[in-house]
């Protein structure tokens, strides 16, 4: 059997001790046995530079030239050039077969270039409060993950001016700008965060997408056309979108829409929110739907169900914080409504004419 080293008793000295000895100036042998116990010996740690040295260096990926955004711009410039020599060329031709149309064409070709500049300075500040949301979330976890007092309160300082545009938090802010010296946490902080500024939000946000799916499960209940559910539940959804993304500060335009929608599917993908259908199965059976309601009314439910889910992914997607104080909402919230609206449509429990 292999000895085991003696084992001292936790004890406090002065570095300037004599009997205080490091352990490159004593033996192996005097490391392993001190001569007295009054004797103590340091062996220092390595120094952290040292042990990122002896670490092996990740493998560096090697840089792709972007070709594909490179052939994409190169088509775009392309495109551009084309419009502005055929426009230039139709006010040339305007000028040469008469003056007043000539200005005609030239005073409409401003207007279309001063509403081009309008709509991409739209779509720009739109996309950049998305990003200022995705931002402020990426903060909040790191803040909530490392409990950085410092980087809470920067956090909330932005938070604060971020929400002023919205009346609705005032008492909010004014509590969280009371509060935000007193607590020591950086994790509390946050929560206390999002326990002031998104408490209301989240509870309209969740009439919105109750709203929204009982609309949508009316509609395709009696709707008569496929079709028709189709193009209806698109519209439902993206109008929907846009509201939550409005509600949290995000205000998105076209091409923020489309992004927004791309990061909720994402969002579904990676969470098996669209492959749900155990919960609305577990739902729908525990109230007695399958027996209840007729296959029209179960299929407008079931479109009803989704709409609500992807209404709550759009939710997490939209938040400028996670969800670390607050529960986030679950499909059972909001599908107790829709199953009881489901029921009392239903012609067999409708009393009897006559």
């Amino acid at each position: 059997m292999t000895e085991r080293p003696a084992q001292r008793k936790p004890a406090v000295f002065r570095l300037d001790d004599p009997q205080v000895r490091m352990a490159g100036e004593v033996g192996s042998a005097d490391v392993a046995r001190p001569r007295s116990r009054r004797q103590a010996i340091v062996t220092p740690e390595p120094e952290a530079a040292a042990l990122s040295a002896m670490l092996p260096a990740a493998p560096r990926r090697r840089a792709r030239w972007p070709w594909a955004a490179l052939f994409w711009s190169a088509l775009g410039g392309l495109v551009s050039l084309a419009l502005g020599l055929a426009v230039t060329h139709l006010v040339e031709d305007l000028f040469l077969r008469a003056s007043w149309l000539g200005w005609a064409g030239l005073g409409l070709a401003v207007l279309a270039a001063v509403a081009l500049v309008a709509l991409v300075a739209r779509e720009a500040i739109g996309l950049a409060r998305l990003a200022a949301v995705e931002k402020l979330r990426e903060r909040a976890e790191m803040a909530i993950a490392l409990d950085d007092r410092d980087g809470a309160r920067a956090l909330i300082r932005k938070l604060i001016a971020f929400a002023r545009a919205a009346p609705r938090l005032a008492r909010g802010r004014a509590a969280l700008e009371r509060h935000v010296h007193d607590i020591i946490d950086g994790a509390d902080l946050v929560r206390l965060a999002e326990r002031e500024l998104m408490a209301p939000l989240d509870e309209e946000a969740q009439r919105m997408v109750a709203t929204a799916a009982k609309r949508v499960s009316v509609v395709t209940a009696v709707s008569p056309r496929a079709i028709v559910d189709m193009a209806f539940v698109l519209f439902t959804a993206l109008t929907l979108i846009r509201r939550l993304a409005e509600l949290y500060g995000g205000r998105p335009g076209t091409l923020g829409l489309i992004r927004l929608v791309r990061l909720v599917l994402t969002h579904l993908a990676v969470t098996g929110g669209m492959a749900a259908g155990d919960s609305i199965v577990q739902q729908m059976l525990g109230h007695g739907v399958a027996a209840k309601l007729s296959a029209r009314l179960g299929e407008g439910v079931l479109n009803g169900l989704l709409t609500a889910r992807l209404g709550l992914a759009a939710i997490e997607v939209a938040r400028p914080l996670p969800f670390a104080a607050l529960p986030p909402p679950s499909i059972s919230d909001l599908a107790d409504g829709l199953l009881r609206r489901g029921g009392e449509a239903d012609p067999e429990n409708l009393p009897a004419a006559g």
